[in-house]
């Protein structure tokens, strides 16, 4: 099977304007795949100016008709997963079938500080994580939900109307291989870990496996996915990513376009069902259009 090519739009230092119309272009352009991210201020913590998820997903939804609405990643700490259900359902109507939802643990401590959120260890975080896939899992495919955690209880609870999709797909996101990677086996449709090298993502997705096989399922029945930033030089990285430019740069794509397109057929290589081109603020559309023109030897 052919892999997926997405576009991985963050939500910073941008308006509403400039994201609808980079996410026409995108659609124009071919690709499979959007998503947004879930951020109250810029992920390199530099500032606030962020706009909202689950606002910016449904207006996602409503600007185009053909990709795949995808969420890379929603955080298990700001919202309750009724709420996400709820939200995920009727954007689902809104789109005509085309969302995807992804939920992580979190890591933005100053973010959570900043509103008050509670912060807790990672173990804690993972807890919350796991409880919460598995509201939202049944609140969007089953008829009615009864669960009891010790962060979230439902009581005969339901989501109505249901998603157009009967199965809606819920992806995991995250890298942590001893309890990110198990709760991706047992409750995810898909998994997403962003800028690792393809050596270190073909060895997640080896770790993924054994945890998918401890399940009960084959890691062949998850979509495997990794975000990859995308920057012609040092000084584009940093234009681009600032303070995590140097975090991220394992998983950035650098140099000429046959360059790129090389690096990026190593992802599929390594077992990358979908890759998503990561951008943020300011748009580096050139490298893009490149792109896109260049994947199709990758069987796109």
């Amino acid at each position: 099977m052919s892999p997926a090519w997405g576009v991985h739009t963050g939500l910073q230092n941008t308006t509403v304007t400039e994201l609808t119309d980079l996410w026409h272009h995108i659609e124009d352009l071919g690709f499979d795949w959007i998503s947004i991210w879930d951020h109250f201020y810029a992920a390199d913590l530099t500032g606030p100016h962020c706009l909202e998820a689950v606002a910016a997903h449904t207006a996602l939804a409503l600007s185009t008709t053909r990709v795949r609405c995808g969420a890379l990643v929603y955080c298990a700490g700001y919202r309750h997963p009724a709420v996400l259900a709820n939200a995920m359902a009727t954007i689902d109507q809104l789109s005509g079938g085309r969302v995807e939802f992804g939920i992580g643990a979190g890591w933005a401590q100053p973010e959570y500080e900043a509103y008050g959120i509670p912060f807790p260890p990672a173990g804690r975080r993972l807890d919350l994580l796991e409880e919460a896939v598995q509201c939202v899992r049944g609140l969007l495919r089953d008829e009615v939900t009864d669960f009891d955690g010790r962060h979230f209880t439902l009581r005969e609870a339901r989501c109505e109307p249901k998603p157009v999709q009967s199965e809606l797909p819920i992806w995991v996101g995250g890298g942590g291989e001893r309890r990110t990677l198990r709760i991706v086996a047992r409750w995810a449709d898909g998994w997403n870990v962003p800028f690792v090298e393809p050596a270190t993502f073909a060895r997640k997705r080896g770790v993924l496996a054994e945890h998918c096989d401890a399940a009960g399922r084959s890691v062949d029945d998850l979509r495997c996915a990794v975000n990859v930033g995308v920057a012609r030089d040092d000084e584009a990285l940093h234009l681009q990513f600032g303070a995590m430019a140097d975090y991220v740069r394992p998983g950035v794509v650098m140099g000429s376009q046959a360059e790129m397109v090389d690096r990026i057929g190593e992802y599929v290589a390594a077992g990358a069902d979908q890759v998503n081109i990561a951008m943020r603020a300011p748009w580096d559309v050139a490298s893009l259009d490149h792109l896109a023109g260049a994947i199709d030897e990758l069987g796109a």
